[in-house]
C-alpha cells in the first residue's frame, strides 16, 4: 500500500491534485467544458481529502494553506527567455502588461466556470453537498494563477528569486499572501521556507480568497458573472500593486518598445 502523506491523501491522490492546478493555472487557452470538467474533478478530490483532514484540521484556513503550499512547486513558472519566445517576442512594460491581460483572463474564466457549476448544483439540490470542496477548488487555482503572475513578473523586472523550485515557490507564495513584491534588498521578503508568521499571512489570504470564491454560488448563472468580475478586478489590483513594488525596487519602470509598424 501506498505511504500516505501527513494529510491522510495518498501521494498519487496529492500529485493529481497538484497537476489539476497545474493545468488549470498553466497560460493556455482551456475551452469553458475542459476548464469545468477539471474544476469538477479537483473538487472531487480536495473533498476527500478535506473529509480526511477533519474539522480540526479545516478550521482557520490551515487545511487549504498546507495543501497549497504542497502544490505550490507544480505551478509552471516561465523564465524570460520562454515569456517572450510564448508572447511574440515582447519586452519591459508592453510584456508585463500582456501576462497581467492573460491572467486576469485566467481568473475570469475560472470565476465563470465556478459560476456555470454552481448554476447546475442548485438545479439539482443532491449536489449541493460538493459546493464547499468546489469553492476550494476554484480558490486554490485562482491563487496558482496569482503567484504564477507575480513569479513571472518579476522575472520582466528581473529580480531573480534563487533556490530549488520548492525554494522559490515558497518565496511567490509568501509574496502573493502578502500581496507585495519581493525586495532583493530584504532578506526576510526573499525567505525561502515559509515560517509561523508567513504561514499565517498565507491562511488569511486563502480564507479571503475563499469568500471572493462565494459568489459565484449565486443560482442561475448570475454567480459566473459576479465571480467572474470579482476575480477580474482582484487579479488586476495585485498586479498594479506588485509592479509598482517592482518598478521601486529596480530603480525605475521598464523600457516600452514601440510596436511595429
Amino acid at each position: 500500500m501506498a505511504e500516505e502523506s501527513t494529510e491522510g491523501q495518498s501521494p498519487a491522490v496529492n500529485e493529481e491534485i497538484g497537476d489539476l492546478i497545474g493545468r488549470l493555472s498553466a497560460d493556455g487557452d482551456l475551452d469553458r467544458d475542459t476548464r469545468g470538467r477539471l474544476l469538477a474533478r479537483l473538487a472531487r478530490l480536495l473533498g476527500a481529502s478535506a473529509r480526511k483532514a477533519g474539522a480540526t484540521g479545516l478550521a482557520g484556513g490551515r487545511w487549504m494553506s498546507d495543501v497549497f503550499s504542497d502544490v505550490a512547486p507544480r505551478i509552471p513558472i516561465r523564465d524570460l527567455d520562454t515569456l517572450r519566445r510564448h508572447h511574440e517576442g515582447m519586452q519591459g512594460e508592453r510584456l508585463a502588461d500582456d501576462l497581467v491581460r492573460s491572467a486576469v483572463n485566467a481568473t475570469t474564466a475560472v470565476g465563470a466556470a465556478g459560476g456555470a457549476l454552481a448554476a447546475v448544483e442548485f438545479v439539482a439540490p443532491p449536489l449541493l453537498l460538493s459546493a464547499p470542496a468546489q469553492l476550494v477548488a476554484e480558490s486554490l487555482v485562482l491563487a496558482a494563477i496569482e503567484v504564477k503572475l507575480i513569479a513571472e513578473l518579476h522575472e520582466v523586472y528581473g529580480i531573480q528569486v534563487q533556490g530549488s523550485g520548492t525554494a522559490r515557490a515558497a518565496t511567490f507564495v509568501s509574496a502573493w499572501a502578502r500581496q507585495r513584491g519581493v525586495n532583493p534588498l530584504d532578506s526576510n521578503s526573499m525567505t525561502n521556507a515559509l515560517g509561523v508568521a508567513a504561514k499565517q499571512a498565507l491562511r488569511k489570504r486563502m480564507l479571503r480568497t475563499l469568500g471572493r470564491s462565494l459568489t459565484t454560488m449565486g443560482p442561475f448563472l448570475t454567480g459566473a458573472f459576479a465571480g467572474g468580475a470579482l476575480n477580474r478586478a482582484a487579479t488586476k489590483r495585485l498586479a498594479d500593486t506588485i509592479r509598482n513594488d517592482l518598478r521601486r525596487h529596480v530603480g525605475k519602470a521598464l523600457d516600452r518598445p514601440a510596436l511595429p509598424e
